[in-house]
């Protein structure tokens, strides 16, 4: 199966997923973790420069190469998921929806552009207000973490395709240890009996 962690910059992410891999492994899952984008692959490289300001593509280019820097990984999910692993994402394809529809895309659009990467069986959302996200990061932040106005409208596609598609939707705004038991009671639910 496939866990898709979705939500703003420091909703808590890549601890949920971190956390829900070692809970998965305590009860003998084989258990694999991607962060997207991936920065180490060549088209990661461009979108890191890009949310850095040292390239300079529109909102369509940006998009397209964060489902392309999904689909160099296509091969290996596929494999792991045929092996029976759960992989575990922070970020995954509603993230282009998400942030691309806040920028004026077509959310359609998106969402039929990675029509062949694998499907999460469960996508959690960490639900955050961008000014609570902002204040748990004052220095290094990207161009869209910077764009509270912009961050509010992801949030609201956010929302929107949880309720679309049926996500656990999880109060990103409390302590690690609240939000974890939340996640692991709905992603248990989901996933029946261990």
């Amino acid at each position: 199966m496939l866990i898709a962690f979705e939500g703003l910059d420091q909703s808590g992410k890549e601890t949920q997923a971190r956390r829900l891999r070692q809970w998965l492994e305590w009860h003998g899952r084989r258990v694999e973790s991607l962060t997207f984008p991936d920065y180490t692959t060549p088209i990661g490289s461009e979108i890191g420069k890009a949310l850095h300001g040292e390239r300079d593509f529109g909102p369509d280019v940006i998009q397209l190469l964060q489902i392309a820097n999904r689909h160099e990984w296509k091969p290996r999910i596929e494999t792991w998921l045929r092996e029976g692993r759960v992989v575990v994402c922070d970020r995954y394809a509603a993230s282009s929806v998400a942030y691309g529809e806040a920028q004026g895309l077509d959310p359609a659009w998106l969402t039929a552009a990675q029509a062949y990467l694998p499907h999460p069986s469960v996508t959690v959302l960490l639900d955050i207000a961008p000014e609570v996200a902002a204040a748990r990061k004052a220095g290094d932040r990207d161009t869209f973490e910077r764009d509270l106005a912009m961050l509010g409208r992801v949030r609201t596609s956010y929302l929107r395709q949880a309720l679309e598609l049926d996500w656990i939707v999880v109060d990103a705004a409390r302590p690690v240890d609240a939000v974890h038991a939340d996640v692991i009671n709905a992603v248990a639910t989901r996933l029946g009996p261990m």
